[in-house]
């Protein structure tokens, strides 16, 4: 089966949904593809302890009412069919959607690093345990430590402790004075300056690492460096996120160029191939509200609606240059490097250690001698950590892109011989 539309867009978050609402009054065949059962990305995720803020609903309710937008949610790209041609899979079938333009917003999801017991159960990354407590996952009375970099540790701390857990520390790894002068910007914002000081904590601590997670079977506490200091404490939770890394495999399947990690854009939000654009997080790491502008521009833009591309322009330098605070105060300290021990996991899906690949000279010659970046996750843990550890080049994506059914993929050739969308 075969769906044509005039504009498909790839992810539901905040930068998709905004592509999707602002390409619609032109009129076009609009397809919205994502995981997820419900629109709104990693950040508005659903779930039954979930509280959707009211800017979700609002666009939830917009695309319902937009006729010309067609959702296609637990769907997922499997590979490239051809020329502007996608071979999707759902819970029920596969099925190739056929399209004139394409807006990515693939989102991004959190570098996690390796570290002695950093595979222990009760070991998650922040984001990851902000997803679980969302999807009803009780952490009521557990001891909590939060470690690693960015301002995602504070909401994933107000998260836990909102359904009970005993914060015990918030480990943040950027030194005083970074976190003092991105402080003194926040006035540029007053929204993210009231957000920031509703979320502080007593417990947050700069210049702070984790070093070690502690436990037999599972995870019992935690080995922090603390302002220099090596201190220990029980505990029955620790999540760690070091900040975030773009979703760019589809980008780059698709031959769109890179800029560092992130897909490279112009000013439109247009990718380097023709006809493809590209929003949110996959272009670079900024919030919802700078993924919101970007994909209004690129779902203008998409269509042709130049004029009102361009009066969002301004908005968007406002939050780029947010975005460009966040980059500079929160770089990662050259010292996390240095976490893992010879014998720590680095590829957890097929237990590749890190002596295994630590002299190895990129993701080709590692996996001829071990299996590192072949497990289920086709190197999206390892490869994040990896680039960091190694200054790798980002692993090429081979499909498919995803774990998928073996009557999706037979459809690949068949999907081939289709005509092309006139």
């Amino acid at each position: 089966m075969t769906r044509d539309f005039d504009l498909l867009i790839i992810g539901a978050g905040p930068a998709g949904m905004a592509a999707a609402l602002a390409a619609a009054p032109s009129g076009a065949r609009i397809g919205l593809i994502d995981d997820n059962p419900a629109p709104g990305g990693q950040i508005w995720r659903d779930g039954v302890l979930a509280q959707l803020p009211a800017i979700a609903r609002h666009y939830r309710e917009a695309l319902a009412a937009a006729g010309n937008i067609q959702l296609f949610h637990s769907t997922r790209v499997v590979a490239i069919a051809g020329p502007h041609r996608l071979l999707l899979e759902d819970d029920t079938c596969a099925w190739c959607a056929r399209y004139s333009k394409l807006i990515l917003c693939t989102g991004a999801r959190e570098l996690l690093l390796p570290f002695p017991g950093w595979t222990l159960p009760g070991v998650t990354g922040a984001g990851g345990l902000q997803a679980l407590i969302k999807g009803g996952v009780p952490v009521a009375g557990e001891r909590l430590v939060i470690a690693g970099s960015g301002p995602l540790l504070l909401a994933s701390a107000a998260t836990a402790k909102k359904a009970g857990a005993r914060l015990l520390r918030i480990v943040e790894q950027a030194p005083f004075a970074a976190l003092s002068a991105f402080t003194l910007q926040l006035p540029r914002w007053p929204g993210k300056l009231l957000q920031a000081a509703q979320l502080f904590d007593r417990h947050y601590r700069s210049a702070s690492f984790v070093l070690a997670a502690l436990g037999n079977e599972r995870l019992e506490g935690v080995r922090l460096s603390q302002g220099g200091k090596v201190v220990e404490m029980a505990c029955e939770r620790l999540a760690c996120g070091f900040g975030l890394i773009p979703n760019t495999q589809l980008g780059q399947a698709l031959e769109c160029r890179l800029d560092g990690q992130a897909i490279a854009v112009d000013d439109w939000q247009a990718c380097s191939r023709d006809g493809h654009y590209a929003a949110g997080e996959c272009t670079g790491f900024g919030g919802s509200e700078l993924a919101l502008v970007e994909g209004a521009i690129a779902g203008h833009a998409a269509v042709g609606e130049r004029a009102a591309a361009r009066a969002l322009w301004p908005r968007r330098r406002r939050w780029q240059a947010f975005a460009g605070q966040l980059g500079r105060h929160f770089a990662l300290d050259a010292r996390l490097k240095q976490l893992a021990n010879a014998d720590t996991l680095v590829c957890r899906c097929e237990d590749v250690a890190y002596a295994e690949v630590a002299g190895r000279s990129g993701w080709v010659d590692a996996k001829l001698h071990s299996r590192c970046g072949m497990g289920a996750c086709q190197g999206r843990i390892c490869g994040g950590a990896t680039r960091f550890l190694f200054d790798w080049p980002a692993p090429t994506p081979r499909p498919p892109f995803s774990p998928t059914r073996i009557d999706s993929l037979a459809q690949l050739a068949e999907a081939a011989e289709d005509a092309p969308l006139p």
